[in-house]
């Protein structure tokens, strides 16, 4: 086995890679071999951008097979890989140039852009099932049906995932708010948080010092805990009440929020089937509430 010790990434995710191929060696097959080998002696950029199925024609196997190499060698699958290394050129290079880089791997080609956008958001979501946890996803449902009112923390690319959570609550009947303040304003919403209350946290990655306040805040007060994160599981894992794994974008290509989105929706449709009665009232007292806003004359656009 001769895996190279230089890369175009900077040491980290490229080294820790050519680490677990050593160590795993023996336990890969054929083709799964073909596949490590290829992965330590590519550029790490070409890596990472290529799909799973870009990396089984490189390797003359096939998608399944890359993702159970990585998975053999102790990833959760691609997108896994693919922040590992980005983390390495975000250590070591300027978001504008990374942004350069990424326009000019893309180029201008519609159908490429397509098929490079599509492809992550399959891999992320694909993932996404993949590390999905019965007993998190049932702790967490536990914790929002009890709560006396649900603070759904997003900010940034995050937002839109919290804003969705606390907005779909409410039509389902449950009290919610969206807290997106960072900084001194956080004090604020911090100091309605308690107890009985949950705080929903939607932060892929960045460990921001907000963070840490609001779960202490949260347990100083008796309030729950459910983080919907990428890399920071561990660094929360236990002191929140349950962690749901969301994959992070590894090259920017999708938004932030989209698996945070799906799981915010996996939520909402456990906690809706749990009181049906309630649900299909608000459900009707909506639709009546926005009859009475239309303008005479004006169409109502069924929506669910």
């Amino acid at each position: 086995m001769n895996i190279p010790e230089t890369g175009s990434a900077a040491p980290g995710g490229i080294t820790r890679l050519r680490a677990r191929v050593r160590d795993r060696w023996d336990e890969l097959s054929a083709s799964e071999r073909g596949v490590a080998q290829y992965l330590v002696s590519a550029p790490a950029e070409q890596v990472m951008f290529a799909s799973a199925q870009q990396l089984g024609s490189a390797t003359g196997t096939s998608n399944a097979t890359v993702v159970r190499a990585l998975q053999r060698l102790g990833y959760a699958g691609l997108p896994a890989l693919k922040r590992e290394l980005a983390a390495d050129f975000a250590a070591t290079e300027a978001p504008d140039v990374r942004l350069a880089k990424r326009i000019a791997h893309v180029g201008k080609d519609l159908y490429k852009i397509c098929d490079e956008v599509f492809d992550e958001a399959g891999e992320r979501i694909d993932q996404c099932r993949r590390l999905a946890e019965t007993e998190s996803l049932a702790r967490a449902v536990t914790v929002l049906a009890e709560a006396r009112e649900v603070f759904c923390y997003g900010v940034a690319a995050c937002e839109p995932a919290a804003r969705h959570l606390a907005r779909a609550l409410g039509r389902i009947g449950r009290r919610a708010r969206f807290v997106g303040d960072t900084g001194f304003t956080l004090a604020d919403p911090m100091l309605w948080l308690g107890q009985g209350d949950t705080v929903v946290i939607f932060q892929p990655g960045r460990p921001l010092s907000e963070l840490t306040l609001l779960v202490e805040r949260a347990r100083a007060v008796g309030a729950k805990v459910v983080f919907v994160t990428d890399a920071l599981s561990e660094a929360f894992g236990d002191r929140v009440d349950a962690v749901l794994l969301a994959p992070d974008t590894p090259t920017g290509n999708t938004n932030e929020a989209l698996t945070g989105l799906i799981v915010a929706d996996i939520l909402l449709l456990a906690l809706t089937t749990l009181d049906e009665t309630s649900a299909v009232e608000h459900s009707h007292q909506l639709n009546a509430l926005r009859e009475q806003l239309l303008a005479p004359g004006e169409q109502r656009v069924r929506r669910s």
